[in-house]
């Protein structure tokens, strides 16, 4: 019997990869997808790679897009990304961190893709409790968007498939999210989370992404894998 497919959304981060880990679990065709799109920390794309190599596989769809000219954000535009800021404060309000639509952009993205390839599940590494400023990580986008892919689709109108949005880290804290993984076998010294990793691609250590990642990998009682420059 041939297996349902499933495109992951694959950017090469700790959430990413433990989705991958997810869409195998449960015996689904994964079609991984990353998305080049101009970001500073472009470490996380050679990530991606590695974890397909990892997981053995054929094929891996990476799409360039340059939202560096559109800007407006930390991890496209030229301003400074925010550093050694208390963890109550990253949810306080919409960070800088923030890309303009990017999480709308990608699941088009992945929407065209998975309309090509006839595989009714996307899966997103999205998770709104360490980053509740992200609109675009809200279960109610996810949601609404899962209702538009179903409307906007050649193949959904002709009732060929019905499109599922997965997120199963939406509501996972990043303990949560490390133990599953690690279940799973994710390997993390594969994976970059990094915002401003130096010239060799070691982390900060002190931006949000790699404080949460810390902390996750602490509350675990587990141990990054990954070398930081400097670390608190």
């Amino acid at each position: 019997m041939e297996k349902e497919k499933a495109v992951v959304l694959l950017s090469g981060g700790l959430d990413s990869a433990t989705s991958l880990a997810i869409a195998f679990k449960k015996g689904y065709e994964v079609l991984p997808l990353t998305i080049d799109y101009g970001q500073r920390h472009k470490w996380e794309i050679d990530c991606s790679k590695k974890l397909i190599q990892y997981y053995n596989l054929n094929h891996h769809k990476i799409v360039e897009l340059d939202l560096a000219s559109i800007g407006g954000s930390a991890l496209t535009d030229k301003f400074d990304i925010p550093k050694n800021r208390h963890i109550d404060d990253m949810s306080s309000e919409i960070p800088i961190t923030y890309v303009p639509a990017r999480n709308t952009i990608f699941l088009s993205i992945a929407l065209g893709y998975a309309e090509v390839k006839k595989a009714q599940h996307i899966y997103m590494g999205v998770n709104v409790l360490d980053y509740s400023g992200y609109p675009d990580c809200r279960p109610e986008f996810i949601k609404s968007f899962e209702t538009l892919a179903n409307l906007a689709t050649k193949v959904s109108v002709e009732n060929k498939i019905r499109f599922k949005i997965h997120t199963p880290l939406i509501q996972m804290t990043k303990k949560e999210i490390i133990k599953k993984g690690c279940e799973l076998g994710v390997d993390y010294s594969l994976t970059h989370t990094c915002y401003d990793p130096n010239s060799i691609g070691d982390p900060c250590g002190c931006c949000d992404a790699c404080m949460l990642r810390l902390k996750g990998f602490k509350d675990a009682g587990l141990k990054d894998p990954l070398n930081y420059s400097s670390e608190l």
